[in-house]
């Protein structure tokens, strides 16, 4: 289990524990990583349960925690969730795979961030990948960002302007850590 996972479970509650099991209810952390990735993987191209795929989708996550881009590991995983955005057809699975980047902080995905922020046919989806951008101080995307504030649905007009007025604000804070939000 993955320490922050042990510390909300001892620490804050206690009885969680259940919920981890039902997470994995095929135990895919006892495998090793190479069997947990292709598992996952198998799961969120083929399954047609979204509960599932986006369990599947935290499962592969943890897998690129301690990890950073270039290891070959960390650069499957990103291009698996990569993959979840562009292809998944439920917003909540895509939703889940926005927050996978910016809670593993794979900053050579802020381009698919982009995309899905201004592209993607799910609201929910729109909004998780402009938050992540903004999780991830890409403040790079401020410009793109804006065209969201856009957007006809008015959720994805305030989740841009809060992702534009907190990245200003954090400017000259500082580099992004993943393990900040997790």
């Amino acid at each position: 289990m993955p320490k922050f996972l042990e510390i909300i479970k001892k620490k804050l509650l206690p009885n969680l524990g259940m919920a981890v099991e039902i997470a994995d209810e095929n135990k895919l952390r006892e495998l090793s990583d190479e069997e947990r990735f292709i598992e996952c993987e198998y799961i969120l191209k083929n399954d047609a349960d979204e509960s599932k795929r986006w369990d599947a989708t935290w499962l592969v996550g943890e897998l690129a925690e301690n990890r950073n881009e270039g290891d070959p590991l960390f650069d499957k995983v990103a291009d698996l969730v990569e993959w979840t955005i562009k292809n998944d057809h439920n917003g909540v699975v895509k939703h889940e795979a926005c927050y996978q980047i910016a809670g593993r902080n794979m900053k050579s995905k802020i381009p698919v961030l982009i995309d899905a922020a201004l592209n993607d046919k799910s609201i929910l989806t729109r909004h998780e990948a402009i938050e992540s951008l903004g999780l991830m101080r890409a403040f790079d995307a401020i410009d793109m960002i804006r065209d969201a504030e856009n957007d006809p649905s008015i959720d994805i007009r305030e989740t841009a302007r809060f992702v534009i007025k907190r990245l200003e604000r954090l400017e000259n804070h500082g580099e992004y850590k993943a393990i900040n939000i997790l």
